[in-house]
């Protein structure tokens, strides 16, 4: 599968390179089409998976563990979530932090007045409990059946119920790569929005042109970061870069705090988070008819469907990784700590970043956020900021550096996730595989900020939504599945299937596991044909 995936791949690329006009209008072509015709299921869909995995966790399921009845988690809470959190958002927290509230505050859709509440209402919901939980469906699938089940760490894995041994097959495949491409260009899009940040911050700093050849040069120098992060794997490289890649997180965030509105912020966190809870159901069935309704449709499609169509792109990256990292932990600890901590952490983040551009904007008027680039807006704040050019320059230094990170550690956990794709759900595939892979994603950036051009975030916003969709049905599939299993948890996988995951060098078994399951696989069949 790893010739197959690599090739698409490179035939896409060429493509991008030889028929730059063609791509970029087939790619605006086939987004319209999308919003249009099936931007209600993409709303529908994403509310149901919030509803099914909050239905797992209070079930008798949630009990269940993503391993052995007696196994523990392998990393501790702080790492865990460090990583968690740098891999599941990442760039677009930087991007969109300062930016997204006060847009939607003085940009609302249609019928609904401007207001700071309502900025940040949208803001909560678009980075709050859906993305979270669309991660949650097929990082706890994975789980489950890896660890617990004994078949190889990949989305395929998750539909053993329903395809059994064919797992193994075409079908089994298809699955996969669909997941490979959706991790590409998932990732794409955000090493995208990273890149278009640190050529504008690097410009507004040190005079960098901000053109496509200065952002192409930031893909090529980052990605070379990224493959030598991922050639460290998983606890040397991608481990110390996430929790380095938190702390200076942490520090932006704290220090905005502290030189801006504190009151404002404070108050607006409590009643903002309020907002958003009561809110939320209304909003997860909000969608706008692009007949009747096409100004509101057209904001629809810009905001919430393409976050949910980058959420479900990101889903087969974001969902392996957690799993790699979650061994040990209940269904109900996996849940509640995908869904609570990195959601909480997003809401102060934004309550925080975007609580000071809109106190900036709507009650100071000291700068006009909503009106410029995204990328540009987290440096116009800094430099708004009563703290001094030479701190403005120096906060301004950090937030590209955290910018930075966020784009090596998305694209290093990328690599590792599509490299295990690609080899069945091996976890240590060869470094030449891995190398291949963290620089085919730096050149798929490039391509579509290339086909992009002026107007390169539509395009990425393109891909993001164009990969989400079939991989959405997918996702559908693996919670039927998930069920099915869980339901006949305690019926081992037949030893014949479970070999495929020794093929492809993985399993969530030791080998006494192994020997016990099989063991109690022939005692329940002894068991069964006395009773004949």
């Amino acid at each position: 599968m790893f010739l197959i995936s690599g090739a698409v791949v490179l035939a896409f690329l060429l493509v991008g390179v030889l028929f730059v006009d063609a791509t970029s209008n087939a790619a605006s072509a086939t987004m319209d089409f999308i919003a249009r015709y099936f931007g209600w299921f993409y709303i529908l869909v994403a509310t149901f998976f919030l509803v099914f995995v909050i239905g797992l966790a209070i079930s008798r399921f949630g009990k269940l563990r993503l391993g052995p009845d007696d196994s523990r988690p392998e990393f501790s809470t702080v790492a865990w979530f460090a990583m968690l959190f740098t891999a599941g958002m990442g760039i677009g927290l930087v991007f969109f932090g300062v930016y997204e509230a006060p847009y939607h505050a003085a940009n609302p859709p249609v019928g609904q007045a401007p207001a700071a509440d309502q900025g940040m209402n949208w803001t909560f919901f678009h980075w709050g409990l859906h993305p979270w939980a669309i991660y949650t469906v097929l990082g706890l699938a994975m789980g489950y059946f890896c660890f617990r089940k004994g078949l190889p760490l990949r989305p395929a894995s998750a539909l053993y119920p329903l395809l059994g041994s064919r797992i193994y097959g075409w079908p089994g495949n298809l699955i996969d790569i669909l997941a490979v491409f959706g991790t590409l260009f998932g990732l794409a899009t955000s090493l995208g929005l990273g890149t278009q940040q640190i050529n504008t911050g690097l410009n507004e700093l040190f005079g960098l042109p901000n053109n496509l050849t200065s952002q192409v040069l930031i893909v090529a120098v980052i990605t070379g970061v990224a493959v030598t992060s991922v050639m460290f794997g998983i606890d040397k490289g991608i481990r110390r870069l996430s929790v380095l890649n938190m702390w200076l997180a942490l520090l932006l965030m704290v220090f905005v705090f502290a030189v801006g509105p504190k009151l404002y912020m404070l108050t607006g966190l409590a009643d903002w988070t309020g907002n958003y809870l009561s809110s939320i159901v209304g909003n997860s069935f909000t969608v706008f008819n692009p007949n009747t309704a096409p100004e509101a449709a057209s904001w629809q499609a810009g905001w919430t469907l393409f976050y949910w169509g980058w959420w479900i792109s990101w889903a087969p990256f974001v969902g392996m990784f957690v799993a790699r990292i979650s061994r040990g932990r209940t269904v109900r600890e996996f849940v509640t700590g995908v869904l609570g901590a990195p959601v909480a952490a997003s809401i102060v983040w934004f309550s925080i970043l975007g609580g000071t551009g809109l106190y900036y904007e709507t009650v100071l008027g000291t700068v006009d956020i909503s009106g410029q680039d995204p990328e540009l807006a987290l440096f116009s704040l800094m430099q708004a900021l009563p703290i001094g050019a030479i701190l403005s320059v120096l906060v301004s230094v950090l937030a590209i550096l955290v910018v930075t990170l966020f784009f090596a550690t998305s694209s290093d956990s990328g690599s590792l996730v599509v490299d295990m794709l690609t080899n069945g759900g091996d976890p240590h595939p060869i470094w030449q595989q891995r190398f291949f892979w963290a620089v085919l994603e730096g050149a798929v950036t490039a391509v579509l900020l290339v086909v992009g051009g002026a107007a390169a975030l539509d395009s990425l916003q393109s891909a993001a939504v164009t990969t989400g969709l079939p991989f959405a049905v997918v996702l559908l599939l693996v919670a039927i599945g998930t069920v099915k299993g869980m339901q006949n948890d305690r019926f081992p996988i037949p030893a014949a299937d479970r070999a495929g995951s020794e093929r492809s060098g993985v399993s969530g078994y030791s080998p006494a596991e192994r020997k016990d399951d099989e063991e109690s696989e022939t005692a329940e069949k002894t068991t069964a044909t006395v009773g004949d």
